[in-house]
């Protein structure tokens, strides 16, 4: 700010005193301040070995899978997290409104709650797929992503490795899913919607006016959306926030630096 200030008086003065344009010059500084800004960072990077760009990038990640896992994989990790919950998918989120309003909060809550619980039971399985994918980052895209915004590495990661992931990670849901009764939580959760909830809709001035002006087919309905597939996105972009989390707290907390290697890459 201090320099910002100075930089402005000086100009003011010149201009006043020998008649330059103010708005060129007032161009020509802002643009070296905002060039040099920008090249700092490559600079840093260039007074850095190969080697330590690329082992420091794929220590910070590996640190960010690391935390993700062991955060998202404790019990209700993702239940008891702001960031990654995983809701009910969105068509039954009307029906969950009218099925709570009609005594079903158990029943909402067991579908929202094992659809949680099986995405902490498989992240720990996933952190084999995302150091395999962090040892493959070259050097180029590794600069690339030093000199990056503070999730580069991790928008890098998610672009190059979604869908692999989901290959690799869709069996571990499914199977973790099964084994979390999901599928018959689902169904009674339709089951209610369609035994009550329906009923609830059908029966309500609500609906009347609803089909009074043809919108009828916009009110909450059963579904039979896959869930494997719903949860299974869920869950890695889940993951990905948290490594997310984890990077920029890397980047700009020396705190969080916790290896020599570390602070040599971001200490920078």
């Amino acid at each position: 700010m201090k320099k910002n200030i100075i930089c402005t008086s000086i100009i003011l003065s010149y201009t006043l005193t020998f008649g330059f344009d103010l708005e060129s010059i007032a161009k020509d500084v802002i643009g070296n301040t905002t060039k040099n800004s920008a090249t700092t960072t490559e600079s840093s990077i260039s007074n850095l070995s190969d080697s330590t760009v690329s082992n420091g990038l794929k220590n910070a990640l590996k640190v960010g899978v690391n935390y993700a896992v062991k955060t998202l994989g404790s019990e209700n990790g993702y239940l008891n997290s702001s960031l990654v919950k995983i809701p009910l998918p969105e068509n039954l989120q009307k029906a969950e409104t009218l099925i709570r309003k009609v005594g079903g909060n158990r029943i909402a809550d067991d579908l929202i709650k094992s659809m949680n619980n099986a995405a902490s039971q498989a992240a720990p399985k996933t952190a084999e797929v995302f150091i395999k994918a962090i040892e493959k980052m070259s050097l180029t895209d590794a600069k690339k992503i030093l000199s990056g915004d503070k999730n580069a590495a991790t928008n890098y990661f998610k672009t190059n490795t979604s869908d692999s992931l989901k290959k690799v990670v869709k069996p571990i849901i499914q199977k973790t899913m099964e084994q979390n009764s999901v599928a018959s939580y689902y169904k009674s959760f339709n089951s209610y919607y369609k035994q009550y909830g329906k009923e609830y809709v059908e029966s309500s001035s609500v609906m009347n006016l609803a089909k009074n002006f043809g919108v009828d087919s916009y009110l909450p309905s059963s579904s039979d959306e896959d869930l494997d597939d719903y949860v299974t996105q869920k869950a890695i972009d889940g993951l990905f926030t948290m490594i997310a989390k984890k990077e920029a707290a890397i980047r700009t907390n020396p705190v969080e630096q916790t290896t020599s290697l570390l602070k040599k890459v971001f200490g920078n």
